[in-house]
């Protein structure tokens, strides 16, 4: 059996709302993986700096020279600038993340909305379909009660 024209075409639709949406999908997972590394990283930094600083606290209160406060000074703020950059690819990763989720949200719409465009037609045509049958089993009633009447009339004498 043949699909109608306009159902082949929603099939084609169907299937092309469904790649969309695995695609989508797929953007998704790797926003997550990437916004996952981001705030990883930017935690480990943040981690490495309060070690860095707990440490150099200590050789202070021992005594420092101005040369070695100097370059704690120098790569802590070399450190902070990285702490606040990757803090800044995190936000930007998780930013991403929700754009690719509603992406996946929107493609994921499309694909039920189609969905149901189908089973509605196919709805209305098994309605058709079951109008028709009604139709031709009256007629065949109707013309067996024609038939019937005819032969059980009264013969003329």
């Amino acid at each position: 059996m043949t699909m109608p024209p306009q159902t082949q075409s929603l099939q084609v639709l169907m299937q092309h709302a469904q790649q969309q949406r695995d695609q989508a999908a797929s953007a998704l997972r790797s926003a997550e993986d990437m916004a996952t590394r981001a705030h990883e990283q930017s935690l480990q930094l943040q981690q490495y700096r309060g070690e860095y600083q707990g440490r150099w606290s200590a050789q202070f209160n021992q005594g420092a020279t101005m040369e070695i406060l100097a370059c704690y000074r120098s790569f802590t703020q070399r450190l902070d600038q990285a702490v606040a950059l990757q803090q800044r690819q995190a936000e930007l990763a998780a930013m991403r993340q929700e754009q690719a989720r509603a992406a996946l949200l929107d493609c994921e719409k499309r694909v039920a909305s189609v969905r149901k465009l189908i089973e509605r037609r196919h709805g209305e045509m098994a309605k058709t379909q079951r109008q028709r049958e009604q139709k031709q089993s009256d007629e065949m009633a109707q013309r067996m009660g024609w038939r019937t009447a005819l032969y059980d009339a009264p013969k003329p004498q």
